[in-house]
Formats: structure tokens, C-alpha cells, sequence
């Protein structure tokens, strides 16, 4: 079986004699595809749930993340893949995902929703210039995957559409998103890593995640990690992010039975307007596989470092909680100026950090100012992921994009 399964979504501004381009598709089982692209097309998913594969579960997640046993497949799905690109000048995708939001809130659903793009286990992923709407479930899902760009992509859910993330990078490595637009019903990035026992067996983090020039505005967090992150997260910088009009602008999630860690992150430059709660942390957060989850499998949140925010019409600096027993350690906030309407700015618990230059003045737990000893306990990453490091020249790659075939 070919390591690449030909596909059918790069649509161009201007195809040769400014006609119509057809590419051919090659899936599994020598099947073909005829994908026509013009410019500005558009491609739109089947509403009918009964034309959507079942797939078995992740193997980091032992079931469906909404249901047990399997789950829909994605529209755009690859899985061994290498050099993968899915662009076009502007085309648009849409996942037509109301009668799966319909059947979420009915309680309707047979198997977890579709994806609209998930790539497993593959290298070498460029996903650009295009938009992506309405996705049915998490938009674009990299996971078990190395390697990634994600770039001038614009990413838009209706609010109040259930679980519609815009990008999750997922038990992955060396992921570079930059310059994007998302608005979506969920977060706009989550960094996950596998859930309870199933995360922790399978044991494949994510790391060296970078975040570059994203805006967008959600009902839930624009930076988010977890709360699926038992096999570990580290290694994550994100900068030049303006959240307007949310719930949150950044916020770790994570429970008893999780497991796992998230470390090594540094945040910075970050403009917020309108927005809810500033920096939410939780560790009492969501739902098990099943019952065979371990309770005394406690994460571990550590150095964690936010620094050069602003925000305008902010609620409440922060809610940063962590775990009874399992406290949240060198959480590090620095030059952060931020006008909050509430007489309690800040709410702390089971959480040990630092602080200096932020207004309003921050919680007891995290008052202790930043001495140069404690440069070791507030991290800043050596090394900066950008997208030239992770994804090879355009000039040596072909520019097509890959699906598996149905």
C-alpha cells in the first residue's frame, strides 16, 4: 500500500488556460477520485449521518470522545501519511455540522461526531489559505503527527455550536500555527495529549507547540490545554494573540485520574478585549472514559509563565485552581495590566507562583515577586518553533492535498 493517498483539494486562483482543473484520487483500494476546483470553490459535507464511516477509537482516547465504541470519520482523513498538503487561494470547506449539533443536543447521536479534518500518524502536514466552516465536531485534528504548519487559515463555527474547537494538536510534535482567524462555539486551540488510563498507556505527549498572530473571538478559551492531556504536555509558546469578545483567553483543564502533565509553557503578548475571565485554570474538570480511570493519577501543572497581557472590559483577572494535595506550581505572571470590572479580581487555590508588575495586584498564592533565583522556576523557552522549522520549502513539494478514501 502507497505511504500517500492522493487527493483533491488544492484549489488555485487561476488554473492553466483559466479553465477547470480536475485531479485524480487514490485511496486504499485503487479507488478514484475526480475533485474539480475552481476559484472560490466551495466544498460541502454530507448532512446524512448514515453516509459517514465508523472508525474505531483513538487509541490514546479507548472509545469515542462523546460515546463509547467507535467514532464518524472525518471528511478530509489520512492516516501513515507523508508531505501532506491541504491548500487553496481562498476555497472554502464546510462541514454543514447543524444536524450534527441538532443530534448532539437531542441526545441522538449513534457514535461521537466527525471531524472535519484529521490526519493520524503522519509527517510533513501544511494546512493553508483556506477557510474552514461549520465543522461537525473539532475542525482540524492532528494527531499522533509530527511536524505540522498551520497557516492563514480563517476558521468559523456559529457560537453556541457544541465541542467545534478550531485547531487541536493531539499526542503531536513540532505543530507551528500562525497567523489565523478563528471564531468558533468552542476553544480556538486545544492542545490535548489522550484521556485518563488510555492517554497514560499509550504515553505520547505533545510538545514543541507554537503559537504565532492568532485572533478570534469564542464562547469558551482562545489558548487552551486539555483537558485530554494525560500523556503530557510541554514545551509550549505561544505570542501576538488577540482574544475579543470570550469566555477566556487562556485556560488549563484537568482532573483527578488525568495524569499526565503540563509544563514548560510560555505565553506572551496578548491583547484582550471583552473578555470573561482572563487566566482560568482548573483542576476539576471534566468526564472519565469509564470507570476504570485511576483515581490516584494526579497531573502535574508546573511552570507555567504569562507574561506582556493587556485587556480592556476583562470580568476577572483570574480563577486559577488547582488540586487539593496537588497544587499548581510556578505559575509565573509578569507586566500584565488588565481593567477589571469585578471587586474580586482574582480567585486562588492549591496553587504556588509568582508575580510582578500586574495590576490588579494578584492573589496571595502568587504574590511572591520574581527574584533572579527564581529564573529556573519561571520558564521561558530556549527555542522559538517557527513554521520554516517544521515544514519543508513549498518549492520542494508537491501541492495537492491528501484524503482517504471511503
Amino acid at each position: 500500500m502507497p505511504s500517500l493517498y492522493k487527493l483533491c483539494l488544492y484549489c488555485i486562483n487561476r488554473l492553466e488556460s483559466n479553465k477547470l482543473g480536475s485531479l485524480i484520487c487514490f485511496g486504499p483500494c485503487g479507488l478514484h477520485y475526480d475533485i474539480v476546483c475552481e476559484t472560490n470553490a466551495v466544498l460541502c459535507l454530507l448532512q446524512n449521518s448514515e453516509d459517514w464511516p465508523v472508525v474505531d477509537p483513538l487509541p490514546s482516547y479507548g472509545r469515542g470522545r462523546e460515546l463509547p465504541g467507535g467514532r464518524h470519520r472525518s471528511l478530509i482523513y489520512g492516516c501513515n501519511l507523508t508531505d501532506v498538503i491541504i491548500t487553496g487561494n481562498n476555497g472554502t470547506i464546510d462541514g454543514q455540522g447543524s444536524i450534527w449539533w441538532s443530534k448532539f443536543r437531542n441526545k441522538t447521536l449513534d457514535h461521537t461526531r466527525p471531524h472535519l479534518v484529521e490526519l493520524i500518524n503522519s509527517t510533513e502536514v501544511l494546512i493553508s489559505n483556506a477557510t474552514f466552516l461549520n465543522s461537525p465536531f473539532w475542525t482540524i485534528h492532528p494527531v499522533y503527527c509530527s511536524n505540522v504548519t498551520v497557516q492563514n487559515v480563517t476558521i468559523i463555527v456559529p457560537f453556541g455550536s457544541p465541542n467545534t474547537d478550531g485547531i487541536d494538536p493531539d499526542s503531536s510534535d513540532n505543530v507551528c500555527i500562525e497567523d489565523c482567524y478563528i471564531s468558533t462555539g468552542d476553544d480556538l486551540i486545544s492542545i490535548k495529549s489522550g484521556w485518563d488510563e488510555y492517554g497514560i498507556s499509550f504515553g505520547r505527549p505533545s510538545t514543541n507547540i507554537s503559537i504565532h498572530r492568532l485572533t478570534g473571538r469564542t464562547t469558551s478559551a482562545g489558548i487552551a490545554i486539555g483537558s485530554e492531556m494525560s500523556g503530557g504536555v510541554s514545551e509550549v509558546y505561544a505570542e501576538d494573540i488577540y482574544i475579543f469578545d470570550s469566555k477566556s483567553a487562556i485556560r488549563i483543564k484537568t482532573s483527578p485520574g488525568r495524569g499526565g502533565y503540563v509544563r514548560n509553557v510560555y505565553i506572551s503578548n496578548m491583547t484582550l478585549i471583552n473578555v470573561d475571565i482572563a487566566i482560568r485554570f482548573t483542576g476539576l474538570y471534566g468526564e472519565h472514559p469509564d470507570d476504570s480511570y485511576d483515581r490516584d493519577a494526579l497531573p502535574v501543572i508546573e511552570r507555567i509563565t504569562v507574561v506582556n497581557v493587556i485587556g480592556e472590559n476583562i470580568k476577572r483577572a483570574g480563577l486559577i485552581q488547582g488540586i487539593k494535595g496537588d497544587n499548581f506550581v510556578d505559575i509565573c505572571l509578569s507586566n500584565i495590566t488588565l481593567n477589571v470590572s469585578k471587586n474580586n479580581p482574582w480567585n486562588c487555590s492549591d496553587v504556588k507562583g509568582y508575580s510582578e508588575l500586574v495590576s490588579p495586584e494578584s492573589c496571595e498564592q502568587l504574590n511572591e515577586r520574581i527574584f533572579p533565583d527564581h529564573v529556573s522556576n519561571c520558564y521561558k523557552l530556549p527555542y522559538i518553533i517557527k513554521s520554516s522549522d517544521v515544514i519543508k520549502s513549498s518549492s520542494n513539494r508537491n501541492k495537492v492535498a491528501w484524503l482517504q478514501s471511503w
